[in-house]
């Protein structure tokens, strides 16, 4: 085995020094190329995910992940065409100046070269990690999960279809065989695979830090907070929060807890209220528990545990903690915060400056749903993943943060003495 996947990973380095010989022109063509298969394939596509459907549960939060629609299928080919628009990320001086002795210094973007990406129940990252990668001039090696495994290979069969028709290399993207050990090779392939990034929980984003040797960036996990202050406006925290919970339970960017200043406890049960349509779960601390009792249903209402805060809850489920101050806000976000997503709902002015200013995440709002931390919502056209982590990219990551640099320096003679 280990053979095996040592000539999968040269291959792809291989792969890897074909691409950067191809044009922009080019890579945008089967970019559209690709968009068209797809939605001529989209039967074949939905026929392959209705299997994966069959093996999960409905009740199971990667449920909706897993699934595809014609409707989804739209919006990833409709994504792929903006990538293909938007400007090659490549070639672009960042920095060029004159030294003293004549030598000119230019810090120029180009592609990581060989990627791997691991992730879970998404078949639509597969399109959408292929798209990103190509457009920056990347090889792609994707381990998907078991649970998506016919969606990924009928997807991936039609991206190389694609490709071997544009006489690219069908080694610019691979899809590794579904068997664990195929990652944790991919994690230690080193000289081989440039940089791994996973997509997924908590549990699947520890285990790559864990066992990676080659470098890792951190996406996914979300544990994302909602303060109403207490200059908070009503309406607009009834329909931030309702978006930020329901709109989609299953993504990194749904809120998991409310935080709520003690003043405006009267107003708990109507902030709320639309929840109980979509039948969440609150976990409430004992403040907010007696605000809410009777007044919300009492089937989705129980005392919040330790456990409850500091959980991504990826369902239909929210935890509601009561502060006496805008700092112990602050102090509890500080705590529980993955550094993902962060809002606050406000029309105090000093309090929204400061909470972007010292609330450390990748996205903070004001007045705004944590729904929006996509990078299609960004004007980014697709994201790779939201990065919770400092070093190189933050946020959503798109075309480039797809990107390293190298220096070009040019002279006449110049040797140094």
């Amino acid at each position: 085995m280990t053979a095996d996947v040592s000539h999968i990973f040269e291959n792809a380095r291989v792969a890897a020094r074909k691409l950067n010989l191809v044009d922009t022109e080019t890579i945008d063509k089967i970019l559209l190329a690709v968009a068209d298969e797809a939605e001529k394939e989209v039967d074949y596509i939905l026929q392959e995910n209705c299997r994966d459907l069959a093996l999960m549960p409905k009740t199971d939060p990667k449920y909706d992940r897993l699934m595809l629609s014609r409707e989804r299928i739209l919006g990833i080919t409709a994504d792929m065409r903006k990538v293909a628009g938007l400007p090659s990320p490549l070639g672009r001086i960042l920095a060029s100046f004159d030294r003293p002795n004549g030598m000119r210094i230019e810090k120029v973007s180009v592609p990581f070269g060989v990627i791997g990406i691991i992730y879970e129940a998404r078949p639509n990252v597969t399109f959408d990690v292929f798209s990103l990668c190509l457009k920056s001039g990347n090889v792609c090696i994707l381990k998907g999960g078991s649970d998506a495994q016919y969606s990924n290979n009928a997807i991936i069969n039609i991206i190389n279809k694609v490709l071997i028709s544009y006489g690219i290399d069908s080694n610019t993207a691979t899809l590794l065989p579904n068997d664990h050990s195929f990652t944790d090779k991919l994690l230690t392939a080193v000289g081989q695979v440039d940089l791994i990034i996973p997509r997924g929980s908590g549990r699947l984003i520890n285990y790559v830090r864990e066992h990676a040797l080659v470098p890792v960036i951190e996406t996914g996990a979300g544990i994302c907070h909602t303060y109403f202050d207490s200059d908070g406006d009503l309406e607009k925290g009834r329909n931030i929060v309702f978006n930020a919970k329901t709109r989609r339970v299953s993504v990194c960017n749904a809120l998991d807890c409310l935080i709520i200043h003690k003043e405006r406890l009267s107003d708990l049960a109507s902030l709320c209220k639309p929840l109980s349509e979509k039948n969440v779960l609150i976990y409430a601390d004992p403040k907010a528990y007696g605000a809410l009792s009777g007044k919300y249903p009492e089937s989705l209402l129980q005392p919040a545990t330790d456990d409850s805060f500091g959980t991504e809850f990826l369902d239909y489920k929210m935890a509601v903690k009561t502060v006496d101050s805008f700092e112990e806000a602050l102090a509890h976000i500080a705590r529980y915060s993955s550094k993902h997503s962060e809002s606050i709902i406000t029309e105090n002015e000093s309090h929204k400056q400061r909470f972007a200013h010292e609330v450390d995440a990748a996205c903070v709002y004001t007045n705004v749903s944590t729904a929006f931390t996509d990078g299609g919502q960004f004007g980014f056209g697709a994201e790779i993943g939201i990065s919770t982590q400092k070093l190189h990219a933050r946020g959503p990551m798109a075309l480039p943060e797809l990107t390293t640099y190298k220096y070009i320096i040019s002279g006449n003679g110049q040797t140094r003495q």
